[in-house]
C-alpha cells in the first residue's frame, strides 16, 4: 500500500504539480523506501542482524514525510 501512494503521489507530482512541501514529503518517503529495501536485501534475506541506526532512519523518514504531508494537505485546505 505504501508503494501505490508514492505511486500516486509521484504521479500528482507528475501531472498537476503539488506545494514545495508535499514534494519535500516525496523525497521522504523515497529515501523511507530506499531504506526499507536496503533492510530487506541486505540483511533479511542475508539473515543478518538488522542494523538499529538504519531501522530507526527509516522509520523517522517515514513518519517526518507524513507529517510533512499532513501538513501540507492541511495548508491547501485552509488557502
Amino acid at each position: 500500500m505504501a508503494a501505490a501512494a508514492v505511486t500516486l503521489l509521484l504521479y500528482a507530482a507528475a501531472t498537476v504539480g503539488l506545494p514545495a512541501t508535499a514534494l519535500g514529503a516525496l523525497v521522504l518517503f523515497l529515501l523511507a523506501a530506499a531504506g526499507g529495501a536496503v533492510l530487506n536485501l541486505n540483511y533479511h534475506w542475508k539473515q543478518l542482524p538488522l542494523s538499529k541506526w538504519l531501522v530507526v532512519v527509516h522509520g523517522l523518514a517515514a513518519v517526518a514525510g507524513f507529517l510533512l504531508l499532513l501538513s501540507a494537505t492541511r495548508a491547501t485546505r485552509a488557502a
